[in-house]
């Protein structure tokens, strides 16, 4: 790494930043363009620009590190606290408690490197306490015998003075501990630690790396995992495993690479958060309790062909869909044709008569029409001030001031 500090370029999402010629070498600017343009929108000098560069970020957030020399940062347009807040509810983190003293963060790679800290010494702290083993079986071709022999293999080849042996190794090298060892592997080449954190990261890989062998791990091995008495800690280790694994952009493969990138998609983030808020208020007295929440939900509706739904929320009992969901992170003046059709397709396929298009901010033309027997509104889940305060007015539009009032107090 130089010593020199790298420049760092910084856009806001959706506002186009120009930069002179001279100011992003040819092979840089390639080099976004080519591996980066889902996230950023790379136009290259020319007379439609001024003979300048002109980069938009495309609505993802974090930190990409082109070269040593030459960084940028994506900055979100919601303020830096609401989506820490986003964070604590897409990653189930909330329930944890340990976030509070996170929010005096100044910038996003602030917060990646106070989490980072938070993993690797809760690793090390599990390191101190024996890490998680478990007995897995193998097979083996040895001088003595162990565990269980075989006696046709024996027989066969009686000249041979090793024996095939299947027994079972108490170990530590399984995906619990590979998914830890992955994660700080990860962190410690995201180039976003500082030497205040990074000696802590480098401390838990090298713990845990004469234990377990290195996996690239997706971010999917952290979720729907069983946990017991004796690793029950790790729930909370994975979970932040997840949000790390989830972020490290589009490639995090192995490889020489010293940095690697940090993106969040803002439209993935609010689509989970607008999920796990309301399961987080299925328990309260916001919700109906005989209203289901169903987020991601997979339907089928020919060979091949289905959707993904962002959120659907249904009868208890029968298990007929009340509302069709679906998120847009993005701030048009009126709901597009295109995203009208996509809703209405959800609930046909659903049989549902409520259609909703949720946006993070209020829209000018709100919609509400009805299409054949399917109504189609469009509500806010707002990233402006207080999420706590935004969730209530969205359920407030979603199901009716009435019908949340009776909840709260039947």
């Amino acid at each position: 790494m130089s010593a020199v500090p790298p420049r760092v370029i910084e856009l806001v999402e959706y506002s186009p930043v120009l930069l002179g010629r001279s100011e992003i070498p040819d092979a840089v600017g390639e080099a976004l363009w080519r591996n980066y343009e889902t996230q950023v929108a790379v136009d290259f000098p020319s007379p439609k620009t001024g003979n300048r560069w002109r980069l938009t970020a495309r609505g993802w957030v974090g930190h990409i590190p082109l070269t040593p020399d030459f960084h940028l940062a994506l900055r979100p347009k919601v303020q830096l606290g609401n989506l820490l807040g986003m964070l604590e509810y897409a990653y189930e983190l909330k329930s944890f408690y340990f976030l509070e003293g996170l929010f005096d963060c100044q910038t996003l790679e602030d917060f990646y490197e106070r989490l980072a800290d938070i993993l690797a010494n809760r690793i090390l702290n599990r390191g101190r306490q024996g890490f998680y083993c478990a007995y897995l079986p193998k097979t083996e071709y040895l001088p003595y015998v162990r565990g269980r022999i075989n006696v046709r293999e024996v027989i066969s080849k009686p000249w041979d003075v090793k024996v095939q042996c299947d027994y079972e190794e108490h170990t530590a090298d399984v995906e619990e501990n590979q998914i830890l060892a992955w994660t700080v592997w990860c962190i410690a080449r995201s180039g976003l630690c500082t030497e205040r954190v990074l000696p802590t990261v480098r401390r838990a890989y090298h713990l845990l790396q004469g234990l377990v062998t290195l996996q690239p791990k997706s971010p999917q091995v952290c979720v729907g995992r069983q946990y017991n008495r004796l690793n029950e800690d790790y729930r909370l280790l994975h979970a932040l495993c997840r949000f790390f694994l989830e972020q490290s952009g589009p490639s995090f493969e192995m490889g020489e690479r010293s940095m690697l990138p940090f993106l969040v998609d803002m439209a993935r983030l609010y689509e989970r958060f607008v999920a796990e808020w309301l399961k987080a208020h299925r328990e309260t007295i916001l919700l109906p309790q005989d209203l289901d929440i169903k987020s991601q939900e997979r339907l089928y509706v020919g060979q091949g062909i289905y959707f993904d739904i962002d959120l659907v929320l249904q009868d208890v009992a029968t298990g007929v869909a009340k509302y069709v969901l679906d998120t847009k992170y993005k701030v048009p003046t009126a709901p597009a044709s295109s995203d009208i059709a996509q809703v209405v397709a959800y609930a046909e396929a659903t049989g549902c008569e409520e259609a909703i298009l949720v946006y993070p901010t209020s829209l000018i033309e709100p919609l509400d029409i009805r299409v054949g027997r399917i109504i189609i509104r469009s509500l806010t889940f707002s990233l402006a001030g207080d999420l706590e305060q935004a969730g209530y007015i969205f359920l407030q539009d979603l199901l009716g001031a009435g019908l949340l009032y009776n909840q709260a107090f039947s």
